[in-house]
């Protein structure tokens, strides 16, 4: 009994060296898949190369040292208790680059054990999945700052609710005893239909074309009027 438990700590698995360099191999040829299906669906200021790379290298590492702990059992209990100490504090900028290191994790994981095809399958499900539904563009948030005379709020909100074909949200009022700032809330989509109506209105009646700060600055007592976009991809 004593010699079953010592042959079963002291098993290293020990492998060829053409074993080694396929599972080697197959991390990377997976890796590399994986820097691809990152890079299309990843646009914008959310890209980044950097972490694009580490996804590549972190599959063969793990690779690696899953082929090193093989079934020994000693190994894996050592591996667990240096990993257990070692904090990252990596800011993630996109919900979907969890999805990304779990993949990295679990095909390295199954290359290191020789598991191609699980990881082929698994790989080919979640390749599609993030395809079909990877692909989409957070919508910029635009705000629309308006600071002016507190005798003026209704002529404000009269002036915002007819400019926008949809009334726009209001975040944030602050007011003083004679100002009052008011912050809205809409998006691109919504700035740009109401542009679009304004200059066929401005066709159709034969006058210049206003914008939304023409607008607000024909008013009285208006201090400023400033459009702030704030992007969802960066925290």
């Amino acid at each position: 009994m004593d010699k079953y438990f010592y042959d079963l700590i002291n098993n290293g698995g020990d492998l060829h060296i053409q074993d080694i360099m396929m599972r080697i191999g197959f991390s990377v040829l997976m890796g590399l898949i994986i820097y691809i299906s990152y890079k299309y669906t990843h646009t914008g200021t959310v890209y980044s190369e950097k972490f694009n790379i580490t996804l590549v290298t972190l599959t063969v590492l793990t690779t690696t040292v899953m082929t090193v702990i093989g079934n020994n059992i000693a190994l894996s209990l050592g591996m667990v208790g240096a990993l257990s100490i070692i904090r990252f504090r990596t800011s993630i900028k996109d919900s979907r680059d969890t999805i990304y290191i779990f993949w990295t994790i679990i095909i390295g994981i199954t290359a290191g054990v020789g598991d191609y095809m699980v990881a082929t399958i698994g790989s080919v499900a979640v390749f599609l999945v993030l395809l079909f539904f990877g692909r989409v563009k957070s919508e910029d948030r635009i705000l629309i700052i308006i600071k002016g005379s507190r005798l003026l709020e209704q002529d404000i909100r009269r002036a915002i609710f007819d400019y926008f074909p949809k009334a726009p949200m209001l975040k944030v009022k602050n007011s003083t005893h004679d100002r009052i700032e008011m912050i809205y809330e809409v998006n691109q989509r919504m700035l740009d239909k109401a542009e679009k109506i304004e200059a066929e209105r401005s066709v159709k009646e034969q006058r210049p074309n206003q914008t939304l700060l023409d607008i607000l600055y024909g008013l009285e007592e208006i201090d400023y009027a400033n459009i702030v976009v704030q992007s969802d991809e960066i925290t």
